[in-house]
């Protein structure tokens, strides 16, 4: 009977160093806060996926650019530094037009329409993801963006010369085309060049203005709902082809769980961040008929050049699109 007892429990250490040895951990740089709600979002994922393994895959997220900044993350897990990571896609567009389809301006301004945009883009953008040695797993739209300035400005000619924080090939043509200096500036970077004057205004949604509490140092948020940009989560693909089949299935289904749950909470959210931004003192208020004509006048010049850039693959994207 001793005999027995101890077959049994040399087994069971036996199997469960196996489980150990088999255990796999992921680590996952994302860009934003950790109170950011794609940050949020992001660890709930990344829990899913360790619960719905049972541990045998762990993935770690590291939010605030802590491991890699912003602009390393989509490199980082192309080249197996990281195994997965979250990045704002359009930040990429001078790679392949396709990962800006998110950033024409005034192409699709509601959470609706954003959704029909995704639907008729994901393909694309996985594919072009694929060939880069990523596989997409999910992606998440900020709200609608609007402009922060620390002055009043009622057209675009009231934007000439102001140092304007880009983030993406979209947010430096605004600045081209409105007469501004665009100024390359990571979100975890922004709230000091806002306060020592290498930016002076930017373009984003108010949940960036929330997170670094931009009203320390701007006065004025037009809310001209431009565009609704994405993050997106992506795996390396030899990363992701080395698992089993039923690790995959719960990556993606975790995944799709995930695209729901953010977009949910960012609708939720969205009132609430500018809320937040005319609460600390400023003024948060609609564009001027001149602003937003001007400003039309920028996005019907920019999807022109999407469209050319992006080729037919963009044209048959924006034509089913329009046509949802």
């Amino acid at each position: 009977m001793k005999l027995y007892v101890k077959l049994l429990a040399a087994t069971a250490m036996t199997m469960t160093m196996a489980t150990a040895a088999s255990a796999e951990k992921w680590d996952m740089p994302m860009a934003y806060p950790a109170t950011n709600y794609h940050s949020e979002n992001g660890a709930a994922f990344a829990k899913c996926v360790t619960d719905g393994t049972s541990g045998n895959l762990e993935i770690v997220t590291h939010p605030g650019g802590s491991l890699f900044s912003g602009n390393d993350i989509k490199r980082a897990v192309q080249t197996g530094q990281a195994q997965i990571g979250e990045r704002l896609l359009s930040a990429h567009a001078n790679e392949n037009p396709l990962f800006g389809v998110d950033s024409i301006p005034f192409l699709a301004t509601s959470f609706e329409d954003s959704d029909k945009l995704w639907t008729a883009a994901k393909d694309s953008v996985a594919g072009a993801l694929d060939e880069q040695n990523l596989v997409l797993v999910y992606s998440v739209m900020w709200p609608p963006q609007g402009f922060y300035f620390k002055k009043e400005v009622n057209s675009a000619a009231d934007m000439s010369g102001i140092k304007f924080r880009a983030y993406n090939a979209a947010t430096a043509r605004i600045a081209e085309l409105a007469g501004m200096t665009p100024v390359q500036i990571e979100a975890a970077e922004l709230s000091q060049a806002l306060a020592t004057g290498v930016a002076e205004a930017f373009i984003s949604s108010g949940s960036t203005g929330v997170d670094s509490k931009v009203w320390e140092s701007l006065t004025h948020f037009y809310d001209v709902q431009a565009w609704l940009p994405r993050n997106s989560i992506f795996v390396n693909k030899d990363s992701f082809n080395a698992l089993d089949d039923a690790t995959k299935a719960t990556i993606m289904e975790c995944g799709a769980k995930a695209a729901a749950d953010g977009e949910a909470k960012a609708q939720s959210l969205t009132a609430e961040y500018l809320k937040t931004l005319a609460d600390n003192g400023m003024q948060v208020q609609g564009p001027s008929d001149q602003l937003k004509s001007d400003l039309q006048g920028f996005g019907a010049t920019m999807t022109e050049e999407w469209l050319e850039s992006a080729g037919d693959t963009g044209k048959t994207i924006v034509d089913a699109y329009k046509a949802m």
